[in-house]
């Protein structure tokens, strides 16, 4: 089976621990993705057709410009802006001579131009290559989670899911099982949600009382980094704390 390939990073994504499983997997993409976009691919020219037509997010972009292969960035994005550039150009008419005038023409090329940026806007090359591999891996949670035991004990031990993750593995949750699994699933899906998304809000809670004089000598408890935990259960971002 083909999810079956995956077993290997889900399980350690579930291994590492943290306030998401899933996130962890995400970032592991994610890093490699950057790792694969900005080593010797971007000279590729399959990989540089992609990435001068779909571009990058704006946290995607903010990730390269850190990798610190400046001018592998900048072949990059040249690649990019001449597309752009030529796109426009075709969609305006500006590469031409000077187009007949006429309102509908105004209101087609407006709607051409609008609807082109819109679409760049929404894309993203490593967001793409992330996303192509991480709906494997969700599948491959609820293989694991139908066929091996030894899985189904680490899942009920994890300390839960953010947000966004949560909802996934729900929404996806009758795609992948049925009958009692998919009853229990749910069930221990929801505990492990509510219960972890209690104790950080209680840790949170402490964090915010430690700034009050009058708990000033009390002890920190687990309350220390409850903020950027909170911010991986709310935003799905592992931030170092």
């Amino acid at each position: 089976m083909k999810e079956k390939l995956h077993t290997i990073p889900v399980n350690e994504a579930f291994d590492i621990g943290g306030e998401c499983p899933v996130c962890n997997m995400r970032k592991e993409l994610e890093t490699k993705a950057i790792d694969f976009t900005m080593g010797p691919s971007y000279m590729e020219d399959d990989v540089r057709g992609e990435t001068s037509r779909l571009g990058f997010c704006e946290r995607h972009i903010e990730l390269l410009y850190k990798n610190q292969n400046r001018l592998g960035l900048s072949l990059i994005l040249k690649s990019h802006m001449d597309r752009v550039i030529k796109d426009i150009e075709k969609l305006t008419g500006s590469s031409s001579k000077l187009p007949a005038p006429g309102i509908f023409r105004k209101q087609s090329e407006n709607s051409g131009v609008v609807s082109y940026i819109e679409k760049l806007e929404d894309s993203c090359y490593i967001c793409e290559m992330i996303n192509r591999t991480f709906d494997r891996y969700i599948a491959t949670i609820f293989y694991l989670y139908r066929q091996e035991e030894s899985f189904r004990k680490k899942f009920r031990a994890c300390l839960g899911f953010c947000n966004r993750h949560y909802g996934i593995l729900y929404k996806q949750a009758p795609k992948h099982l049925s009958g009692g699994q998919l009853k229990d699933f749910i069930s221990e899906l929801n505990s492990l949600y509510l219960d972890n998304m209690k104790r950080v809000n209680e840790d949170l809670e402490w964090f915010i009382n430690k700034f009050d004089y009058r708990y000033a000598d009390e002890p920190w408890k687990n309350s220390k980094d409850a903020l950027p935990r909170t911010i991986n259960k709310t935003n799905s971002i592992i931030k170092s704390s």
